[in-house]
């Protein structure tokens, strides 16, 4: 079959057509913007449309944000969409659109919300017809968090959530491979594990020295949001007893008798070396 040829007259038009569809403006877009966050944070993906579209009116403004495979937010005059991902979570103030902002806030950023995010202007006559001009690029990366801590035996860790998608926390001992479920949103509180009312804490309390090892929150994707390597060493309320006792038995060698100073050191002695084996069987 013989294959149509087209005359290099007519090539050049249909080029020149999808530039003027593709931009109405002959100043270039300001070159890609990169954002980083840790997640749970808030977060704004910059934009600026006011050198690009000097002419158009902030009452008309149509924005939409969108990454590679769908759309996340519009916004023209006074409604708004956003993708279910992001219900309550993204929105470009108002406020700042005539001053020709239109940047993305991410509330509470997911580490699945990482990626690539380009915001653009409608224009021209109605919805349908409008012209969609590309105006900023930005490479959003989001981090999970990880800390390092310590605690006495006895004492109570709180674990931060950070966010109300955090949905599992995984617990794995020192000197182990196996990771075990800890927690799961919606369990009931237990004796010695509880989540907070209002915050997105986690609080474990009288801690063991079994309870060492790495705490992992995860989000509904199975991501990580937040990992803690937790130690359990020295008791607090031990080095006081301690400091007691070292306390009494100086009391005791200065103003004693040599008798009654050895029973005092062997009673202490007795008391401090019970407690702190009570301290290491919790």
């Amino acid at each position: 079959m013989e294959r149509l040829r087209l005359a290099p007259s007519f090539r050049v038009s249909c080029f020149l057509l999808g530039i003027l569809i593709g931009s109405s403006s002959l100043t270039p877009p300001p070159p890609p913007r990169s954002v980083i966050s840790l997640v749970g944070n808030r977060v704004v993906l910059p934009c600026s449309w006011k050198e690009l579209l000097p002419d158009v009116a902030p009452a008309a403004s149509h924005v939409l944000w969108a990454t590679p495979a769908k759309t996340v937010f519009e916004l023209w005059g006074d409604r708004t969409w956003q993708a279910e991902e992001f219900q309550g979570r993204a929105g470009v103030p108002r406020a700042a659109l005539p001053s020709g902002d239109c940047s993305l806030v991410i509330r509470d950023v997911q580490i699945a919300d990482a990626g690539r995010y380009e915001g653009f202007m409608l224009v021209n006559g109605g919805r349908a017809r409008k012209t969609r001009i590309f105006i900023q690029s930005v490479r959003l990366a989001v981090l999970d968090r990880k800390s390092i801590e310590s605690r006495s035996p006895g004492e109570d860790f709180v674990l931060d959530l950070y966010t109300n998608h955090s949905m599992r926390v995984v617990f794995q001992p020192r000197n182990s491979s196996v990771w075990s479920d800890l927690w799961m949103r919606g369990d009931e509180d237990s004796q010695r594990l509880e989540k907070h009312l209002l915050k997105e804490e986690l609080k474990l309390k009288r801690l063991k020295r079994a309870d060492e090892g790495l705490y992992r929150v995860v989000d509904e994707h199975g991501l990580a949001v937040n990992t803690v390597n937790l130690y359990v060493e020295g008791s607090g309320e031990a080095l006081k007893f301690q400091q007691m006792f070292e306390a009494q038995l100086l009391k005791a060698s200065s103003g004693a008798t040599p008798g009654r100073s050895g029973s005092l050191l062997l009673l202490w002695a007795v008391l401090l070396t019970s407690f702190l084996n009570l301290l290491s069987s919790e």
